[in-house]
């Protein structure tokens, strides 16, 4: 093992739906802590740090939800902090059990994510508040929508580079494809390009089937130091080797580049540098890539040197980023497929990617050949705030 970055012992997801049946995100908070558990093969004594992630109070209706869940699980008494970062609050969380761990300040980590974001209010609700993640005093309360400034976005992209409508479909197609294949994803269809356009546009050049899903859900991860990491002889694990987190001017219209997210691409260079990769397009193997929106996937590719500037539409039409391609990107589904509960998003691509390294994801979306090394990234606002890890599989 290397040096004393942190190990995955084990992992639960909840899946990501719109949760009609009375439960809500306490139980599945508690659900993914037990998968989890389960997972790793270890007793709640085992746990002496947790670390809650969450977007919004406003979509808990709890203030503080900390304490409250390490009492519903069964922890009490063990170290909490949360963490929020919009979107991005589950890699805010994986960032922040690495540095408990690379620190010594605790040898064994429970990172728990949760969102209730389809179920507990309306859409439109749900939409006003995600406008106040951006600047709030000048955007938010003036009306503009998540949606419409990653429109803003990519209509940058799409000046700059030629890309079109009907390229960043294949986005859409690929995720929701993928996600046929996932038993845990919200939105699995399959569709055609032609479908997508044919979908109601929502804010140029977005139409729905360019959007993700607002989701419930949860997901669990356990890190542990390699030396607190009982030895498996059933499966291999995954260390994370690289770290990484940048930010980007808050508002799009300071931002010299609309159209490349800039933060990300300095989140990624730092997480390269700490796992040694110098040349991640063909280093990394597998990805989840945050994908709020079809340009976004394709903007994050680029940002993630995972393909060159403006490139990325061309590695997607070749098949580059297929599950059967040479990288494949959003396995799970993605947001797009999978759905998106932001609390648990960055938690849930961990666990998609840490499975797939091991060999043990869904029948169907496993591949074949043996993965070594992965790319979680997710991120808040518009790529405002950027998680990127470096996941590699260590022999059983």
């Amino acid at each position: 093992m290397t040096t004393n970055f942190p190990v995955i012992l084990g992992s639960g997801l909840v899946p990501f739906r719109r949760y009609r049946d009375g439960s809500g995100w306490r139980d599945w908070a508690a659900l993914a802590s037990d998968a989890a558990l389960a997972d790793a093969q270890i007793a709640r004594a085992g746990i002496d740090m947790v670390i809650v992630a969450n977007e919004s109070d406003m979509l808990a209706m709890q203030l503080s939800p900390g304490p409250l869940l390490v009492d519903d699980i069964g922890l009490a008494g063990v170290p909490v902090m949360r963490v929020e970062a919009g979107g991005g609050s589950g890699g805010a969380a994986l960032r922040a059990g690495v540095a408990q761990i690379m620190s010594g300040l605790a040898r064994r980590v429970l990172l728990l994510g949760f969102e209730q974001a389809a179920s507990h209010m309306p859409a439109a609700t749900v939409r006003a508040l995600y406008g106040l993640s951006f600047d709030a005093d000048l955007e938010g309360w003036a009306g503009a929508t998540a949606t419409m400034l990653y429109a803003l976005s990519v209509q940058d992209h799409m000046a700059r580079f030629g890309t079109t409508m009907a390229q960043l479909a294949r986005v859409s197609v690929k995720n929701h494809g993928n996600a046929c294949l996932n038993p845990d994803a919200h939105s699995p269809l399959g569709l055609t390009v032609a479908d997508v356009l044919a979908s109601p546009m929502v804010s140029t050049p977005y139409r729905r089937l360019d959007c993700s899903l607002l989701s419930d859900g949860a997901a669990a991860v356990i890190l542990a130091h390699p030396d607190a990491a009982p030895r498996r002889i059933d499966r291999p694990l995954t260390q994370i080797t690289g770290s990484g987190c940048a930010t980007d001017r808050a508002r799009l219209g300071d931002r010299p580049a609309p159209g490349v997210f800039a933060g990300k691409q300095r989140a990624a260079d730092r997480a390269y540098a700490m796992a040694g990769i110098t040349d991640p397009a063909r280093q990394i193997e597998v990805a989840e890539v945050y994908d709020s929106y079809t340009g976004a996937e394709v903007q994050g590719l680029e940002a993630l040197r995972l393909a060159p500037p403006g490139g990325a539409v061309a590695r997607l039409a070749d098949g580059i980023y297929d599950r059967d391609g040479p990288l494949p990107v959003n396995l799970s589904g993605g947001l797009i497929g999978q759905g998106g509960a932001p609390g648990a998003t960055g938690l849930a691509q961990v666990v998609a990617v840490s499975r797939l390294l091991e060999g043990r994801y869904h029948p169907g979306l496993q591949p074949a050949r043996p993965l070594r090394r992965g790319l979680v990234d997710c991120h808040g606002g518009l790529a405002s705030v950027t998680y990127t890890h470096v996941l590699e599989r260590l022999e059983a």
